[in-house]
């Protein structure tokens, strides 16, 4: 699952790096609003890759982990009809 999420981040941040670069480098040769408009869009690119790499997926059971308080977690299994043996 972690290898799937850097996997996505890293395609994400990569195309970003490619819009600005590629702006600048070529575009901005033809066309300075074009330019202009693909660093608008890379701009969008890393928070939406930071939120989409950080997301929890369907298989991430998080809330299954122990809270480390013996009373508490009894009591979540008991609620949950867990058997702890």
């Amino acid at each position: 699952m972690y290898a799937r999420r850097r996997r996505g981040y890293f395609w994400m941040m990569g195309g970003c790096v490619a819009l600005f670069v590629s702006a600048w480098a070529v575009v901005r040769l033809w066309s300075m609003p074009a330019a202009v408009a693909m660093c608008l869009v890379a701009m969008v690119i890393p928070p939406v890759a930071a939120v989409l790499a950080n997301r929890r997926g369907p298989e991430d059971r998080w809330w299954d982990d122990p809270s480390g308080d013996p009373k508490s977690d009894a009591w979540w299994d008991e609620l949950d009809g867990k058997k702890r043996y």
